[in-house]
């Protein structure tokens, strides 16, 4: 498996000598290191998903976005607002940073510090940034997988007043809209967004059980997001002291869904997740703009409440299970553009540090087996990067940060990159390094279960060491992109049980490793092709036994049909057709996590099956404020089992309306 993987990355990208001048500079990307810098010289892997991507594929949840992106394998227990995990480039959940606009959003409260990717609705999101490989050296725990980066819409700048709005519904009564305006009057700007959706949903129970009933789990998801924002005075070059920019923001969320004990359908078994998130930030122009300063502090709150009531399936059982999970964050972060020197340009420097507080607060499970957390810890930083490119061709980047915890100790990491041009052939070379942690959770140092389970307050950091090279090639100018990486990492002082089940410790440890192969094709100027193969192999080295849920193989296959037609007032604008395709091979799962056709649970290991997903989205103008469109997923109504138990969504089809004004 090692030498195809080796092979693949050397031959795949190589192109012909005739290869024309590289095709023009994609996106700026701001989360990879801090500071906009085009995706083509950032020396780590990014997918960037923006508004256009999100209306024309029909993604209306961060599961549905993220479904597609090289590297991220989405687990989701059931439909729409229940548990979605997200496994990057084979790491657990727990190791996937989640941000708004560079703030921190995991749960202080679950159990292993993860997110769920299930919950976020996407009508408040201007573009969506994912980091893959280690990047806890710009933004400290969990992110040894990679990071997620929402960036929330901005208001536009050159209106008063912007609405724009979205309203569609189809089957499994289906209804979902969201509505929203910003603008910009002087020196004051706004941005508004309230959204829903409604479904009666499917039966997330796999169909082979038994006790399969038939029942679906819908989900009620609301969100209201509000910004604002105030410039005074202005930069100019020879200005000690130039603009301040101060801007908050404030977003609740709440999900109401229907959740299932599988391998048994559960009517009475319902979730409540809610969210309140918020900060408030300054920034200030020294020197010209040379340099920038600012602090910003921020806030969050979860809030998880799961009920489940005697029923004819479950008479005895009764549950209510309550979490509660804080975060507050101060920091003061600074970029430094340095000026061009020789054969030094684009250099700059950013540095800074904070504090933050997490609490959890949770009771769930049984009067015999009640699980319980009550704890906070505190956690301050300090980091510092750098970037710049030389030679004009070749760009690199440095990134080193320490988190000094009051419990679980201090944790070095730093990350080193370099992307080499190579306009002669229109190619660019890859490689990166670096070091990442997951810092335990509250549950896993306090939690307790009963009398016969203690968190361990000794616990250490969960660590990696990783790296990664590759390479990507444009062929006859803007016709193809090739690309192929090679990445590797090493987990060790992973957390489990100890041999008696009593409580945590430091035992475990990992090695992944893969291949991430992308293809695009651009034939004309209506048609864009892009195929992407990850290939992972990711085993336990303690037990010499693969991670459950990491299938090997999982690729997708995605167009953008863009002809155009004369339609009303809009003589040139673009039917668009986005079929997506997404295939996802065989994957271990673990012992006791299997259960048989019977429902019965068996301590054997095995395979989830292979799937397929066939998606297709189409959008025509009506005038030119307002499109129509129609999202069927799932054409081929597959319920195949991501996790043993749990089937995906069946076929659903949307008709709606989505404009601007």
């Amino acid at each position: 498996m090692n030498r195809r993987i080796l092979a693949l990355f050397v031959f795949t990208p190589l192109a012909p000598a005739w290869a024309q001048q590289p095709p023009t500079l994609p996106d700026v990307v701001v989360t990879a290191t801090r500071v906009p810098t085009p995706a083509e010289r950032i020396p780590a892997a990014t997918t960037v998903i923006d508004r256009r991507d999100m209306e024309e594929r029909g993604y209306v949840t961060l599961a549905d976005a993220l479904a597609a992106v090289p590297g991220f394998r989405l687990v989701q227990a059931g439909g729409p607002g229940q548990q979605a995990s997200g496994f990057l480039r084979g790491t657990n959940s727990r190791h996937v940073l989640v941000l708004r606009d560079g703030v921190p959003l995991n749960d202080s409260a679950e159990p292993n510090g993860a997110f769920n990717f299930g919950n976020e609705l996407l009508g408040d999101v201007e573009r969506i940034e994912v980091v893959r490989g280690p990047v806890s050296a710009v933004y400290g725990t969990a992110a040894i997988g990679g990071v997620v980066n929402l960036i929330t819409r901005r208001a536009p700048a050159d209106r008063a007043f912007a609405p724009y709005g979205e309203i569609a519904g189809g089957t499994q009564r289906t209804l979902r809209g969201y509505a929203g305006a910003g603008g910009t009057l002087g020196a004051f700007d706004y941005g508004i967004t309230g959204q829903s959706l409604s479904t009666e949903g499917f039966n997330s129970v796999a169909p082979r059980f038994s006790s399969n009933r038939g029942e679906r789990d819908g989900l009620r998801a609301a969100a209201v997001t509000a910004r604002a924002g105030v410039t005074l005075g202005e930069t100019t070059p020879d200005a000690i002291l130039g603009a301040t920019r101060i801007d908050g923001l404030v977003r609740w969320r709440e999900n109401t869904f229907g959740l299932d004990s599988v391998p048994q359908d559960d009517p009475n078994y319902t979730g409540q997740d809610r969210n309140w998130f918020g900060y408030l930030r300054s920034q200030t122009a020294l020197f010209g703009g040379a340099w920038t300063t600012g602090l910003r502090l921020s806030g969050s709150e979860d809030r998880r409440r799961y009920v489940n009531l005697p029923d004819p399936g479950n008479r005895f059982g009764t549950a209510d299970d309550l979490y509660v999970g804080d975060r507050v964050g101060l920091a003061w972060d600074n970029t430094l553009r340095l000026p061009a020197g020789g054969f030094v340009t684009d250099a700059s420097l950013t540095f800074g540090g904070g504090w933050d507080r997490e609490s959890a607060t949770s009771a769930a499970g049984s009067p015999f087996f009640r699980i319980t957390t009550d704890a906070r810890a505190e956690n301050t930083y300090g980091y510092l990067g750098a970037q710049a490119r030389l030679f004009e061709r070749l760009d690199v980047t440095a990134a080193l940060r320490l988190d000094d915890a009051e419990d679980y100790g201090t944790e070095p990491t730093w990350r080193l990159g370099a992307v080499l041009a190579l306009p002669e052939i229109s190619s660019r070379i890859r490689a990166a390094g670096g070091t990442a942690f997951k810092a335990p959770s509250l549950y896993q140092r306090f939690g307790q279960i009963g009398t016969f389970f203690r968190g361990n307050p000794d616990l250490e950091a969960e660590r990696s060491t990783s790296w990664e090279v590759g390479w990507e090639t444009d062929i006859a100018g803007r016709f193809a992109t090739v690309s192929a990486l090679y990445f590797d990492s090493r987990i060790r002082d992973l957390i489990n049980f100890d041999p008696t089940f009593s409580t945590l410790v430091n035992v475990d440890r990992a090695r992944i490793r893969g291949g991430e192969f992308g293809l695009t094709l651009r034939p004309a100027d209506w048609l864009d092709i892009t195929g992407a193969w990850t290939v992972t192999e990711a085993r336990d080295t303690t037990t010499d036994t693969p991670l459950a849920r990491r299938p090997r193989n999982v690729a997708s296959l995605s167009a953008r049909i863009a002809p155009e037609v004369g339609w009303f007032d809009v003589p040139r604008s673009r039917l668009i057709i986005a079929p997506e395709v997404i295939y996802v091979g065989q994957s271990p799962e673990g012992a006791f996590a299997r259960y048989q056709d019977n429902g019965r649970s068996i301590p054997v290991a095995g395979k989830n099956p292979e799937g397929v997903l066939f998606n297709l989205t189409a959008s025509l103008p009506l005038t030119a404020q307002v499109t129509s469109f129609v999202e069927v997923r799932n054409i081929g109504n597959t319920r195949y089992e991501p996790a043993n138990g749990f089937v995906v969504p069946g076929r659903s089809a949307i008709l709606g309306l989505r404009g601007t004004f």
